[in-house]
């Protein structure tokens, strides 16, 4: 945890100004300090994020094997040609040995280690469900305090509960391949939902043209709020093909958004989901410090699996504070 977090005001900002200036060493321990849930950490988002709101947050999300990492790597590739500075946040699976992310950053898209206008860091999941890592949020608004015009985030490939990016993306893209199972049928219809832009990678296999007819026919029943239809483009990432074309998809969905007077209407609306997201656990965790410790907890759990309590009275009572014995 960096020290300097705990220190007087007059430290943290020039902490602060170190990561607004790109610095490496300064984001790397400002992420560690989010990642550990650090209380000091607050301090420092209070005082970025009103230096962020300035870059295009970009989600990917698809079943393992689809080529995300390569895709997000080639999309960089693009963007940097665009002479555009680039956040990547890649959520890996977590280690059972050591919490940490299996896949680390220096294995992924080593080709960017030598440019400074990228900066990748990847992170666990550290057991959380919904595809992302729980500071994934914040990771993602520190980078756009520290200047990246563009922010991707990939998430980590598990499928159905994989529809968390959606509160914090200003575009998701959905990745699909020909010739796993049935195709879309294996994408369940939640992750189908959330997607702006529908990529289908490994599009030189067999099966592609079925995978987009597929697509076409769940479009015809999905009703969107934003009329949008998601574009559905091809690519073989291996071989940057379709690359160009999807990152003028992203600009397209993003021009229209603001078209029809909607971006800030999805950003009120992700930040909506995120602030109730930021209140649970703001209030779980005051509960936990004041009234729920962990001898205490396992005595409920115990009186609970003992049939001597149950656990919707107890919850109700822990919330208003009536709990007895």
């Amino acid at each position: 945890m960096p020290e300097v977090l705990s220190q007087p005001d007059a430290a943290l900002a020039t902490f602060v100004d170190r990561i607004r200036a790109g610095d490496v060493r300064a984001l790397a321990r400002a992420i560690s300090a989010i990642e550990d849930n650090s209380a000091h950490a607050v301090r420092l988002m209070r005082a970025l994020f009103p230096h962020s709101g300035h870059a295009d947050v970009i989600g990917l999300t698809g079943s393992p094997g689809s080529g995300k990492s390569t895709l997000v790597d080639q999309l960089a590739h693009e963007y940097r040609k665009q002479d555009k500075t680039i956040g990547i946040v890649a959520v890996d699976p977590t280690s059972p040995y050591t919490g940490g992310a299996i896949l680390g950053d220096r294995i992924r898209m080593q080709a960017h280690h030598a440019d400074t206008g990228i900066y990748i860091r990847s992170m666990a999941t550290r057991g959380f469900l919904g595809g992302l890592a729980p500071a994934t949020a914040d990771v993602a608004t520190l980078l756009d305090a520290a200047g990246k015009d563009v922010v991707l985030v990939e998430t980590v490939g598990v499928g159905q509960d994989e529809i968390d990016i959606v509160r914090l993306a200003d575009v998701t893209i959905v990745i699909l391949v020909p010739g796993m199972g049935d195709d879309v049928q294996t994408i369940k219809a939640g992750i189908m939902e959330i997607a702006d832009i529908f990529v289908i990678n490994k599009s030189d296999r067999e099966g592609a043209e079925r995978v987009e007819r597929e697509i076409r026919a769940m479009q015809t029943l999905a009703i969107r709020r934003d009329d949008w239809t998601p574009p559905i483009l091809k690519t073989v990432a291996t071989e940057a093909i379709g690359i160009p074309e999807l990152a003028k998809a992203i600009d397209g969905y993003r021009k229209y958004l603001e078209g029809k007077q909607l971006l800030m209407a999805k950003k009120v609306s992700n930040w909506r989901e995120r602030l109730i997201e930021m209140l649970r656990k703001a209030l779980l965790d005051r509960m936990m410090r004041e009234r729920l410790d962990a001898a205490l907890l396992d005595r409920y759990a115990r009186e609970i699996a003992e049939h001597r309590r149950d656990p919707y009275s107890l919850v109700e009572e822990l919330v208003t504070g009536t709990v007895a014995g």
